[in-house]
């Protein structure tokens, strides 16, 4: 099959090209962009308490005003707030207020909203719609922010805008700067690396080029599927689709074009070549999508919609990818033929590499002491794992230079960390009826004594018909730190549930909550999406290789790898460094990028070698020439994946620092010492019985017809 589709792509370059153009060009003008919200409630299922609240919140008190930002004002000498300041305060927040910035309804504040110390004032930012993660908030809250520089000129004071939407803002800000760095970083990696193994511009821009085509593709497919099956898309989408088209189409392209210069080393005329090298890794490659394919779907069983919209996306991108591998490169360099290495020569014998060879010798030679030290090596580093620490507190890993992280910690000066973003606590009446003042007061009463709850608890507020009583409860502690969510998902709850009176039921929501309800949902999918992901890995590395054992040590090498990657990182960022935890979704990270992508290193060593056994030359020999031929193909790959996301450890932001290591230094552990030396290793020692029971390493062709007569001479 995969030698028809290269030939018909070899042969008839321009239509498939053409066919590709047209496509891209097609989906870029007509298919819808992609939606996106960061809106956590949007993607939990119904069931969770906290989405309850929000569509409560939406029914009983569709006029209730929560601050999308809070400005925090203090002296610029850190001093007592004066009469005079007092009355600035109120000129400039009336000042800001007269400006109607778009969907800024009001700019407020009153005597209330000066700390018990006498040093910090507030005017809460209340938005006009009831969406606080509106696109349009955070750009008014920028402009809010230039705003104050000249109503401030002429006083002692100082103003600093937190809350949701200055958090927004400064998160997108930051992570501008970051997007942009990290895809220059990539082009740059692409190109110089191609540059340095391939000595040709022209292979060293084609791939940018291809991916390109390649991404508009995708891109307009996803909008497409998301606007006809009403997917949504997270914000980060977008960053996380460019990085695997990058990293799974250069992998793919690497492994066609490095076994398209072997055949044209070995004499074989440009076409044939590329046919032959279609016909010889179609397979592989497929059998790699497939796999990365089956591990973006398996986040289809996540309870979060924001993972089961992103793994079919993944999954769309890396369907496109897969056919561009097959058709599109084919075509283009065909037509491109030996021109494509010019002005190198190299391409007309193969080189004499040092580092492949040795690894090649070394894996052949000495399999046991390799298999147990490279285990070794994974095991001791994946310890570390079991001192995993989800960290909610995203604010935490920040850069602390941001203005909505410093007016947090200035505001935390004169009030109660969670003054910025309060619990919400309903009592509803079961049967729409009106509750009693004296059940709604004494409700109070029980959650002013909830250790960790601010008191005294405002008096309830009711809706129209008096059914459902709403009570802010600010914490003592910030929304997204640990003790908040464990005490809105834990005591809080509790206590509201227990305490509600007959005929009544409570429910908690807020940002605390939400972000408990989260890592309920976190805690599920790696119960449920992990071991689906590796059956389905499995049974595609058992059709690829029928075989029922290699699937078996491959996917526990992949384990050992996932492990190895998520310890190295505790024990830097943890350990070493002493933050309070890593990214909640860091091990769903790894497992989307070191243990899916970096499984095609695994899949295309172990194709190989099953290649190299077929023509019926020794066990060993076969061992050496797979793991020299592979080496170069899986480190320039290797390298290219890890150093894009390599950059993002330079990023001031603790969490893309966190990703950046952990992906960057998985796919190298995953390259260079399971797939060059403990896969390779393991399938020497077990031998015949790897492959039980197809048998796949029995020689084939010209080589059987060669043992066959050999046998008959012996006998």
């Amino acid at each position: 099959m995969f030698r028809g589709v290269g030939r018909f792509a070899v042969h008839r370059p321009w239509l498939t090209i053409a066919g590709w153009i047209i496509a891209a060009v097609a989906l870029a003008m007509l298919a819808p962009g992609l939606k996106s919200t960061t809106d956590e409630t949007e993607f939990l299922p119904s069931h969770y308490e906290s989405v309850q609240v929000g569509n409560l919140t939406q029914k009983a008190f569709p006029q209730t005003e929560q601050p999308t930002a809070i400005g925090v004002f203090q002296r610029s000498d850190g001093g007592k707030l004066s009469e005079t300041d007092k009355r600035d305060v109120a000129k400039v927040t009336s000042g800001l207020d007269a400006k109607h910035r778009p969907k800024i309804a009001k700019v407020v504040t009153n005597e209330q909203a000066v700390s018990p110390n006498g040093e910090i004032a507030l005017a809460n930012v209340y938005p006009t719609t009831k969406n606080s993660f509106d696109d349009a908030l955070p750009d008014s809250v920028k402009a809010l922010r230039e705003d104050a520089k000249e109503l401030l000129k002429g006083t002692q004071l100082k103003l600093g805008f937190t809350g949701p939407a200055a958090q927004a803002l400064d998160s997108k800000d930051s992570s501008g700067d970051t997007d942009s760095m990290v895809m220059s970083a990539t082009f740059l990696l692409i190109i110089v690396l191609l540059l340095v193994i391939f000595r040709s511009p022209l292979i060293a821009i084609m791939p940018v080029i291809i991916i390109g085509i390649v991404a508009t593709v995708a891109t307009g497919l996803i909008g497409t599927a998301a606007e006809v099956g009403g997917l949504k898309a997270d914000a980060s989408i977008t960053a996380i689709l460019i990085v695997v088209l990058f990293g799974v189409g250069t992998d793919y392209i690497l492994f066609l074009l490095f076994r398209y210069r072997e055949h044209l080393r070995a004499g074989q005329e440009p076409k044939q070549a590329l046919v032959e090298a279609v016909a010889r890794v179609g397979e592989t490659i497929a059998s790699a999508a497939g796999a990365v394919i089956a591990a973006f779907l398996a986040l289809l069983l996540s309870t979060m919609g924001m993972m089961r919209a992103m793994g079919p996306s993944l999954a769309i991108a890396v369907a496109v990818t897969l056919v561009a591998a097959l058709t599109l490169v084919p075509a283009v360099f065909s037509l491109l033929g030996r021109a494509a290495f010019w002005p190198s020569k190299a391409w007309k014998k193969t080189p004499r590499n040092r580092f492949a060879n040795g690894v090649g010798d070394l894996v052949a030679r000495r399999p046991g002491i390799v298999a147990v030290l490279s285990t070794a090596v994974l095991a001791v580093l994946a310890v570390g794992a079991l001192s995993f620490k989800a960290e909610f507190d995203t604010s935490s890993q920040m850069p602390q230079k941001l203005e909505s992280v410093q007016a947090m910690k200035d505001m935390q000066r004169g009030f109660s960390a969670g003054q910025s973003d309060p619990a919400m606590v309903y009592l509803k009446s079961k049967d729409g009826s009106r509750l009693k003042p004296a059940e709604i007061e004494a409700f109070r009463g029980k959650l002013e004594g909830i250790e960790g709850v601010t008191s005294p608890v405002a008096p309830a507020v009711a809706n129209p018909d008096g059914s459902v009583a709403q009570y802010r409860v600010v914490l003592k502690y910030a929304p997204t730190s640990d003790e908040a969510i464990d005490l809105a998902g834990g005591d809080l709850r509790k206590t509201s549930h227990k305490a509600a009176p007959e005929g009544t039921e409570a429910l908690v929501g807020g940002t605390s909550a939400v972000l408990a309800d989260i890592e309920d949902a976190v805690g599920h999918d790696y119960r449920v999406v992990f071991p689906v992901a590796g059956v389905a890995i499995m049974v595609i590395l058992g059709l690829l290789l029928r075989s029922l054992v290699a699937p078996w040590y491959l996917m526990i090498a992949v384990a050992l790898g996932f492990g190895a990657t998520l310890g190295s990182t505790v024990w830097l960022f943890q350990d070493y460094k002493g933050e309070n935890g890593l990214l909640f979704m860091l091990p769903v990270i790894v497992y989307l990028f070191v243990v899916a992508i970096g499984t095609d290193y695994n899949i295309l060593m172990v194709a190989r070698l099953r290649e190299e056994v077929r023509r019926g030359i020794p066990a060993r020999e076969a061992v050496r020439t797979a793991v020299a031929q592979s080496t170069p193909t899986v480190s320039a790959a290797a390298i290219i994946l890890a150093g894009t996301f390599g950059v993002l450890i330079l990023a001031d932001n603790s969490m893309l620092q966190q990703m950046g290591f952990a992906v960057g230094f998985g796919i190298l552990l995953t390259a260079f010492i399971m797939a060059m030396l403990l896969v390779p290793t393991v399938t020497s020692l077990l031998g015949h019985k790897a492959w039980w029971p197809g048998h796949q390493d029995e020689p084939q062709g010209e080589a059987a017809r060669s043992a066959e007569a050999g046998e008959r001479i012996r006998a």
